[in-house]
């Protein structure tokens, strides 16, 4: 929707798009009081800057409405489209790299006590793969951060997806060409040669 379409939602419409974002009540409802924005840029912003202050409460709240790497999601409106979207870059067709996912996704899980969250759009199975071997080598307090900036990065990837700015007005079409004195000359007739004395006349 457009930036104007969503400062002009009811409250209760507005916090329905941005909890798709993110599932942090506070978070949410401190977005959306936050209107009007006057740039798609300044919303980004201004909940980027709330998303800094997320407890370990809030990020384990929020992980609850995310799919496992690999899974679809449990749901089917907005967080579920926009999971299957960011997920496309893993091939769940791929025997190989679906084992492999699985294996890892509980690994993790018994080491860390929830879910394996990665900013999964715009990254391929290989690389997803090895961000979870390497995140599998954190202590606790060093991954509880890394998952958080991760949630962050999905929630404003999904902010900006869902309200854009209005498109740039198009530019008018370019004026015609000024006839210049050389145009003139071609397209000025030229004046009949002149008659010579006692020829016939028309």
């Amino acid at each position: 929707m457009l930036l104007q379409e969503f400062n002009a939602l009811p409250v209760a419409d507005a916090q329905a798009v941005v909890g798709a974002c993110a599932d942090v009540p506070w978070w949410v409802a401190t977005v959306v009081a936050a209107r009007p924005y006057r740039s798609v840029g300044d919303l980004r912003a201004h909940a980027a800057e709330q998303a800094l202050a997320w407890a370990h409460v809030d990020v384990d709240g929020a992980l609850a409405d995310h799919p496992r790497i690999g899974e679809r999601h449990r749901g089917d409106g907005p967080t579920a489209a926009m999971s299957t979207h960011e997920q496309s870059g893993v091939d769940a067709s791929d025997a190989d790299v679906a084992a492999r996912l699985a294996a890892g996704n509980a690994r993790y899980e018994r080491r860390f006590g929830r879910v394996y969250l990665v900013r999964a759009a715009g990254r391929s199975s290989a690389e997803i793969l090895a961000l979870l071997e390497q995140r599998l080598t954190h202590d606790d307090l060093t991954e509880a951060e890394v998952t958080a900036q991760q949630l962050r990065e999905i929630a404003l990837l999904r902010l900006t997806s869902l309200v854009t700015d209005a498109p740039a007005p198009r530019a008018p079409h370019d004026a015609p060409p000024r006839a210049t004195s050389a145009d003139a000359a071609r397209t000025v007739p030229a004046a009949p040669a002149a008659v010579p004395a006692g020829g016939p006349v028309a």
